[in-house]
């Protein structure tokens, strides 16, 4: 009773009164110090158990996992005399909720090598670390191992995790084509994951059509497909549609606009210019804007050149998150295209006092069996040695013959112009699309994963190169994916 009540000291008291204590004793206060993000004192009860069972090492591993401590985990999960499928499911989701998709795929071959049957729960969990890494190659196998061993795509969310991951990976006709494959089951998640999938893919009619189908055939959206189709109406400029939708969902649907829904209507206007609208959302919403919201009331100022905005908008952000990059790099990014050197100086001194750094552009390029990763300013180690910033010469001599321009208003650093071409050609997805000219087959898609958004030089550059190269190159950067095809890319110049 007190557990459940989250009275964790009057429990703890019961606990040690009773007259004989049987491992379910012991399993529940353990569970419940896990629950209460208390893994300290979890660890403290589980090394004071006469005898531990699976329930206790599974609850351990799980708790070490959930706030963040993958390390023990592992150790926990190493140690185990006998481990079941929650043991395998507990250490490879925790290795996906912790941003560590390369170690939840690892563990999960070796989960199979031992002849363990994954559950739903594995599987979904391994799709999510698919769809991180943005790679198709082992999203396939998954699924060929799904087929091959009669899973159902209906059986927990297998099918919508499989759509998400296929989106998430670049593949969104095959996303379509699994949620086409299941759509008749009317489950909302398996809707809300091709919704967010299309948006992420600029593709905001196409969003808005599968919308307007579940409305067709009675299908009650929930607050997740409107987070869905808002997205995807940011992501294509539909902004009247966008209104239009917010409205539908309190009017028509009586939900109730979640921080998220405002987050994106903020979004919206700001994309496109209209900042006004924007900040009157901010101050009208019944909650307090969070980080996000003025965020990318930040960014919309930047891209629109509004200063004085940007400078509240940044303060907002530097109050809410005083240790996330981003806000101060979108502040001195917004001094510099202004040209205000000094306000740029001192934002950058604000970052070193407070021990602020920026987050170094990283790109990530899947090629011959390998993710190779490439790091703003600097080449992969290994064997291609200084091939690839041989190769990206190469390849800039070739594009300004063909009317390739670099934009030098995307360095904002106070150099010589000269120096601002040097600091460009180095951006890091630049040398990904070297590397992928160098060591993938002529022909062959380039797939570029990136942590931060594309700069207008860079996707500029992509579109010269996939026309002059007869390349497809595909980027997904922080925000959306990038197709570039014959020098035209899928955003339409809207992102």
């Amino acid at each position: 009773m007190y557990l459940e009540l989250g009275e964790l000291g009057m429990a703890r008291r019961a606990f040690d009164t009773l007259p004989s204590r049987d491992i379910f004793s012991w399993n529940s206060m353990i569970a419940g110090y896990s629950k209460a993000n208390e893994i300290d004192l979890a660890r403290g009860m589980f090394d004071e158990m006469p005898q531990k069972d699976l329930v206790s090492w599974n609850t351990m591993i799980d708790g070490y996992a959930k706030c963040g401590r993958c390390e023990l985990a592992r150790e926990f999960f190493d140690m185990m005399p006998r481990k079941d499928v929650v043991s395998w499911t507990a250490m490879i989701s925790g290795y996906t909720f912790n941003q560590r998709p390369k170690e939840a795929l690892h563990l999960f071959r070796e989960m199979l090598s031992v002849r363990i049957r994954p559950d739903a729960a594995i599987v979904v969990s391994v799709l999510s670390a698919i769809a991180d890494l943005g790679f198709i190659e082992e999203g396939r196998w998954i699924h060929e191992y799904l087929r091959a061993h009669n899973f159902s795509l209906s059986s927990g969310f297998i099918g919508s995790a499989l759509i998400d991951m296929y989106a998430k990976c670049g593949y969104i006709e095959d996303a379509n084509r699994v949620f086409m494959s299941i759509s008749h089951k009317r489950r909302i998640g398996d809707w809300n994951s091709i919704i967010s999938g299309l948006a992420l893919h600029g593709l905001g009619i196409d969003a808005l059509e599968i919308f307007h189908e579940m409305e067709t055939i009675g299908m009650e959206p929930n607050e997740i497909t409107f987070v869905g189709v808002l997205n995807a109406c940011c992501h294509f400029g539909l902004v009247e549609e966008g209104e239009l939708c917010f409205k539908l969902m309190q009017e028509n649907y009586k939900i109730s606009p979640k921080i998220q829904h405002f987050g994106c209507m903020i979004d919206l206007f700001g994309r496109a210019g209209n900042l006004e609208k924007a900040l009157t959302i901010i101050r009208d919403m019944p909650m307090e804007a969070d980080d996000l919201a003025w965020k990318a009331m930040l960014t919309a100022c930047l891209k629109h050149g509004d200063v004085e905005t940007g400078v509240h908008a940044a303060q907002h952000v530097m109050e809410l998150a005083p240790n996330d990059s981003s806000g101060y790099v979108l502040l001195s990014n917004i001094y510099a295209k202004a040209r205000r050197w000094d306000d740029v100086a001192k934002v950058r001194s604000m970052m070193r006092e407070r021990g602020i750094k920026k987050i170094p552009g990283c790109s990530k390029v899947y090629a011959n069996g390998k993710i190779h990763e490439f790091l703003v300013g600097m080449e992969m180690d290994g064997c291609y040695g200084g091939m690839v910033l041989s190769k990206l010469e190469e390849v800039v001599c070739r594009l300004k013959l063909e009317g390739y321009e670099p934009d030098l208003t995307q360095v904002l650093v106070d150099v010589e112009e000269e120096e601002k071409e040097s600091w460009l050609a180095v951006h890091s997805e630049k040398m990904a699309v070297a590397f992928g000219l160098i060591s993938l087959g002529k022909g062959s898609l380039i797939h570029i994963v990136k942590n931060l958004r594309v700069c207008s030089d860079c996707h500029s550059f992509m579109k010269i190169v996939s026309r002059v190269y007869n390349r497809k190159i595909v980027v997904r950067d922080q925000n959306r994916f990038h197709h570039f095809t014959n020098g035209f890319c899928s955003c339409n110049e809207y992102w």
